[in-house]
Formats: structure tokens, C-alpha cells, sequence
């Protein structure tokens, strides 16, 4: 929707386009100036001696009543332009067989004008055969029946004014169509970088969304398990109620760094107090590793080293694919449970895995997928019901570089997540 021009000669451009606001009555004064050329035209003597002269001829009522029907039938020429037209070549005609003592036909200018009318309205083949006809019925009528000889100006005059009204029609109409087709493809364009603008936002919400559940799930978690072994050996155990609650005061604190870099990205790029610390990778996977043993799970790490760097993307999804599989074992394994990261790098792949024994305290529940089948999943399949949001957004994440992801308890007990990363694909379009 458009709005006012604010600026001060906006009012003077709105008076420019009055004809499009009040067509009936610019179609009125055009009638009526119509009337006023087709009467001067009827008493003036374009060949006089001494060159035209007003009153030339006598202005006859036949010429004044005929002028009157055809520029009033020109008020409805963009309601009825077919109508009008076959109206005022009809009495173009009349006044043509009626004045046999000064045949000369003014009144064709209004079927000049009715033809222009219908042309600037309609589509091409139309245009040129309603034309066409209209040149060739007036042009006749007015060599049988206008001056002599039948080669005589005013005959050729109608000929010629006819078929400018035509082509003239025609190239108004075909500048309309053309102002607004590209009126119609701005409004598109705007609407599709509009709809463009709210994916991009979107999208971005759900990237800032995953971080910050990936940065808090994970260090809540553990503060969490921390502070209830703090409250339930607090009177009998001081010293491990002390140990735990420096873990909580470590995770916190990790958790406050992260979250602030976080946000940070948040920030614009001028911002001096914006982090400029890179995202967490795998090159940092031994410090995550560390705070889960410190929490109380055994972790055993295989990474070998990377025979080349990888994707940012890559490697920050892996890294929070360890994240989210280790903090599911500290939430639903327990204590006692002890799990396995192994890191498999090959030329196009890199996989991911997570395994623990399932060995911890009996009767928790795997909420996070324990008492599901395996799943497996690529870029496009439905999500699991049954998870919570750390797996989907793990999927997520992966399906976003079109990975695949299994999760599932093991044979042997326990349960795994193995993730598998492409590298071609997400380097080349990196690169690119």
C-alpha cells in the first residue's frame, strides 16, 4: 500500500493525474471540447483567399444536432468504447449523405476519437480489425459522398486522422501494459525480498535459539547434578559437598563466558565490547572432556590428529554433537556410567561417535531416546517424537550440512549417537 507523499509538491503532482481520479468528468469536458472543434470546424473555411477564415461556411442544425448525439455518446467511450465507436461513425455517415451542398463531415472527429478510445483499451488483433474496418467504411463513405474529386484533402484527411487514432491507441495501450508490468514486478520483487528478510530472520532466530540451548543445556545440566550431590552429603561429607559445589561454580562460570559470547554475536560489528574469541571446536574437545570427568563420568577421548583443518561448520557441529551426547549421559546415565568420543576423520567424511555402558545407577530413565529403537536420519526426515530438544537440534545441525545421525541403545547396553559429517560438499561451498 502506498502512502502520501509527504513532500509539498505533491499536491500539484496528484493534480496531473485528475483524469484518472474523475475519469466521467474528464470524459465530460473532453465531450464538450469536442463539440466546441467539431462547431468551428463545421463554419470555418480552411481555404479561403487569403487563408483560412471564421464563418466561412453557415453552421446548419443538422451539423449542430449530429456534433450533440456523437459528443455525447463520447462521455461513454471507456464503458461502451465498441458502442460509441459504431454511434459516431454511424453519424459521421449521416452528415456526410445529409449535406450534399457542403459535404464535409466535422462530426468525424468524434468517431476519431471514440476509435482512440476502443484502441488504448482492448487487446492488438482487435485494435487492428475494428480499425481497419472504421478507416475503410469512413474513408469510403467520404469519397462517395464528401468533396470532389474523391481524391480531395478532407477524404484523405479522414484516412489519415483514422489511422493515427488507431496506432496511436495501440501504443498507449502497449505503454500501459508495459508501465505496468514492471509496476507488478517491483511490487513482486519487494514482496519476495520482504518474505526473504522474515526467512532469514527466522532462520537466524532457530541458530541463536540451538546455541544458547547447547551452551545452557549443557552447563545447567551439570550444575544441576553437581548441586544435589552438594545437598545430599552436605551434613555427612563436607569436604565432597565442597568439591561439588566449586564444579558448580566452574560450570557457572563457563557457562556465563559462553553464553556471553553468545550474545555477543548479537551485537554489531563496530560494537568495541563485542567477543572476538572463535567459536569452540574440536580443538578444545579435551577441555569439554575434562569437565565432564571432573562431574564424575569417565570419558575416554580418540582423537586423532586432523590430517587438514576443517569447516568452521564442521567442526563446530561436531563439537556440539560431544557436547549434547556427553550431556545426555550425565543426565540419564548417572553416576557410575562410562562413555567413549571417538573421532574418525576420512577424505570426504568425518564421523562422530558417543558411547556409554549404561552402567549407572539403576532406575533412571533414558528420556532422551534410552527406550527407543535406533534412528537414522538425513537431510529432509521427519524428527523423532519421542526426543527432547537437545537430539532435534542436534539433527538439526547435521541435516543442516547434510549429514546423517543414529541414535539408539546399544546391543550390549547402554546407548550411542554417531553423527556423520560430509567435508567435499561443505568445504566447496564454503570456498565458493
Amino acid at each position: 500500500m502506498s502512502l502520501p507523499d509527504p513532500r509539498p509538491d505533491a499536491p500539484r503532482a496528484g493534480r496531473f493525474h485528475w483524469h484518472r481520479t474523475h475519469p466521467l468528468a474528464f470524459d465530460a469536458v473532453l465531450a464538450v471540447a469536442a463539440f466546441g472543434c467539431i462547431l468551428f470546424g463545421a463554419v470555418a473555411d480552411p481555404h479561403g483567399r487569403h487563408g483560412p477564415r471564421f464563418a466561412g461556411h453557415e453552421l446548419t442544425a443538422t451539423t449542430v444536432v449530429l456534433a450533440a448525439l456523437a459528443c455525447t455518446a463520447l462521455v461513454l467511450r471507456r464503458r461502451l468504447p465498441r458502442t460509441v465507436l459504431a454511434a459516431t461513425c454511424a453519424l459521421t455517415i449521416i452528415e456526410l449523405v445529409a449535406r450534399s451542398t457542403d459535404p464535409r463531415a466535422p462530426v468525424a472527429a468524434s468517431a476519431v476519437i471514440a476509435l482512440y478510445s476502443l484502441a488504448s483499451r482492448t487487446d492488438r488483433p482487435t485494435t487492428w480489425r475494428i480499425g481497419a474496418l472504421t478507416v475503410v467504411v469512413l474513408t469510403a463513405a467520404a469519397m462517395l459522398y464528401g468533396p470532389r474529386p474523391w481524391y480531395a484533402q478532407e477524404n484523405l484527411g479522414i484516412f489519415a486522422w483514422t489511422g493515427m487514432a488507431a496506432a496511436a491507441g495501440d501504443a498507449v495501450r502497449s505503454r500501459r501494459a508495459f508501465v505496468n508490468a514492471i509496476r507488478e514486478r517491483a511490487e513482486r520483487a519487494e514482496r519476495t525480498r520482504e518474505e526473504e528478510a522474515r526467512r532469514r530472520v527466522a532462520e537466524e532466530r532457530m541458530r541463536i535459539a540451538r546455541e544458547l540451548h547447547d551452551v545452557v543445556a549443557h552447563h545447567i545440566a551439570l550444575v544441576n547434578v553437581q548441586a544435589g550431590v552438594a545437598s545430599h552429603v552436605m551434613d555427612n561429607r563436607p569436604d565432597q559437598a565442597k568439591q561439588a559445589l566449586a564444579h558448580v561454580r566452574e560450570a557457572s562460570r563457563s557457562a556465563l563466558e559462553e553464553l556471553r559470547a553468545t550474545v555477543g554475536l548479537l551485537r554489531q560489528s563496530d560494537d568495541p565490547t563485542a567477543p572476538t574469541e572463535p567459536a569452540p571446536g574440536l580443538g578444545v574437545l579435551d577441555q569439554l572432556v575434562e569437565g565432564f570427568v571432573r562431574a564424575g563420568i569417565p570419558v575416554d577421548l580418540d582423537l586423532p590428529p586432523a590430517p587438514r583443518p576443517l569447516p568452521a561448520s564442521v567442526d563446530l557441529t561436531a563439537y556440539r554433537v560431544v557436547q549434547e551426547a556427553l550431556t545426555n549421559v550425565h543426565k540419564h546415565a548417572g553416576e557410575g556410567a562410562r562413555a567413549t568420543v571417538r573421532i574418525i576423520h576420512s577424505g570426504t567424511t568425518l564421523t562422530v561417535t558417543v558411547l556409554d555402558d549404561g552402567a549407572g545407577r539403576a532406575g533412571v530413565p533414558r528420556q532422551k531416546g534410552g527406550d527407543r529403537p535406533a534412528v537414522e536420519g538425513g537431510p529432509g526426515e521427519p524428527e523423532d517424537s519421542g526426543g527432547g530438544h537437545g537430539l532435534i537440534g542436534m539433527r538439526e545441525r547435521v541435516f543442516a550440512l547434510r549429514g546423517t545421525v543414529v541414535t539408539g541403545p546399544r546391543a550390549a547396553g547402554g546407548f550411542q549417537v554417531r553423527v556423520t559429517l560430509p567435508l567435499q560438499s561443505v568445504r566447496t561451498g564454503e570456498t565458493t
